[in-house]
């Protein structure tokens, strides 16, 4: 049984009491905190952090993977690097991911809304069907899963630690490469050496096909952000042997 350090608790007790008032006392927290697009009116900056303790209020799993993993892989972290330097690490990847998962979604909008623009829509229709979600005027025509592509960008937030966990897990996998992995994640034991690196590839794949191994409505490329964040910031503390919060 892997120990659970106090930081980590903490983190798990904060996720869990938020997803219990979103979920059955105070929904309107979801559309507040969850991370909208930035040219939606519900976008707000502080959605970077706090959409990093919302999850969905429906699909169960999405809050239990995610608070399993926090335990499982950050605790050994902790222990090794202290409270400072774990929660650093933890919102920089959980943040970081935010950040390259918005970006993803600009550069998909944009291609979209140009492609829209060519076809004979003028903005200030684009900006009526976003905000009405009715097809209109001269773009009545547009395809649909051009639409739908526009209106999942523009109108669906996005939830989890998944981000963080994800920046954990290449930290985890750095620190103990040999660590067999089995139990919920694969039904036989893999090194994290192997393990890790795969799950992310799943990501990454997923993301560009837009075919998910785990299902829909997942944010991949938060996923992939969050280990791109954690492997820099790992690999930054290799080279300069950074001890400055160890404690």
């Amino acid at each position: 049984m892997i120990k659970i350090t106090d930081t980590v608790k903490h983190l798990i007790i904060i996720n869990v009491l938020l997803w219990v008032a979103a979920t059955f006392a105070f929904p309107s927290l979801q559309e507040l905190f969850a991370l909208h697009f930035p040219a939606n009116p519900k976008f707000g900056i502080w959605q970077f952090v706090t959409s990093m303790f919302m999850h969905s209020p429906t699909l169960y799993v999405h809050i239990i993977f995610n608070m399993l993993g926090i335990w499982m892989f950050g605790s050994p972290l902790e222990q090794i690097w202290g409270r400072n330097k774990f929660l650093f690490f933890y919102f920089s990847a959980g943040i970081g991911a935010g950040l390259i998962y918005t970006a993803v979604n600009y550069f998909q909008f944009q291609s979209i809304y140009s492609g829209l623009v060519d076809m004979g829509a003028s903005p200030s229709d684009i900006q009526e069907l976003l905000l009405t979600k009715h097809k209109i005027g001269g773009i009545a025509a547009i395809p649909d899963e051009q639409l739908r592509g526009l209106y999942q960008i523009f109108h669906t937030p996005a939830v989890g630690a998944s981000g963080a966990l994800y920046g954990v897990l290449v930290a985890f996998g750095m620190k103990f490469p040999n660590a067999k992995l089995a139990l919920i994640f694969f039904p036989v034991p893999v090194a994290a050496k192997y393990f890790i690196p795969g799950l992310i590839a799943i990501d990454v794949i997923s993301g560009l096909t837009g075919r998910s191994l785990f299902g829909d409505g997942i944010a991949h490329f938060a996923h992939v952000g969050g280990a791109i964040v954690g492997l820099l910031i790992m690999l930054y503390w290799r080279k300069h042997n950074f001890k400055r919060w160890d404690y």
